[in-house]
């Protein structure tokens, strides 16, 4: 049950906004499978209609047909659901944080730019530092790579403009460059993403959970008490789950 409830959190959805659940794959047949998602679901009707096997093997026909290039319209109208970036991923702003360029749960593959400007007088060249991790602070998170673009001509700041790529191909692999707009300079890094292992991957994401908590509770300090209840139970929602994990991995009961 923990993917459901990881991907209703994710989407920003409750359970009681679910229309309907539909069973795929060969592990739905198992009853006690079943009987898990309807209590729940609040004892909603499964829809078990759907060959369970026939979805996964027609599922994996369409996104291979999609990968190679096929164009015939009937594939480009699905809507499938694809890898996903587990971490965000970003680079040093400079100023000691992390700017995310590609946000965790986004589908890939997938292309994300973003103009940036320098930000002394005279800079002769800037370091991209790309990271990965959903904290604030750019040394709290996991780093990747570094790549310096450089030779720029003397100008005051602000005046140049750098276009920073971050581009994850379907294989998971990132490509991140920058190009300097005016002399048309570029310099990249390719990075084949071995990911952190989960076990970090969850404590990454309970620690981002606090700093969140910690910032809200900074900027509103005369909130209602209804307020401070509601997000409790939202720092609640997402850090139970999270400790059980931790916890089991770690060889708890």
């Amino acid at each position: 049950m923990k993917p459901v409830e990881d991907c209703l959190r994710d989407a920003k959805m409750d359970k009681s906004n679910v229309n309907e659940v539909v069973l795929v794959g060969g592990s739905t047949r198992i009853p006690k499978v079943r009987q898990l998602l309807q209590d729940f679901f609040n004892g909603k009707e499964l829809c078990k209609s759907i060959n369970p096997d026939e979805a996964v093997a027609y599922g994996a026909a369409v996104q291979a047909a999609i990968l190679s290039g096929e164009q015939n319209e009937k594939v480009q109208d699905l809507l499938l659901m694809v890898d996903v970036t587990p971490l965000s991923l970003g680079y040093d702003n400079m100023n000691g944080d992390i700017s995310v360029m590609i946000p965790k749960n986004t589908t890939i593959p997938t292309k994300k730019e973003r103009e940036v400007t320098t930000f002394q007088d005279n800079q002769t060249g800037v370091g991209i530092y790309v990271l990965e991790g959903e904290r604030t602070r750019a040394k709290d998170n996991n780093f990747l790579g570094e790549f310096t673009l450089g030779g720029f001509p003397p100008a005051r700041r602000c005046v140049l403009v750098i276009n920073i790529c971050f581009d994850i191909d379907a294989n998971g692999i990132l490509n991140a460059s920058a190009e300097d707009k005016t002399t048309g300079q570029k310099k990249k890094i390719t990075i084949t993403r071995g990911t952190l292992p989960k076990k970090e991957i969850e404590k990454m994401k309970f620690e981002a959970a606090f700093e969140q908590a910690i910032q809200w509770l900074d900027g509103n300090q005369f909130a209602e008490t209804m307020e401070f209840e509601y997000k409790m139970k939202e720092l609640e929602g997402i850090c139970n789950p999270i400790v059980a994990k931790m916890y089991k991995g770690a060889g708890g009961g």
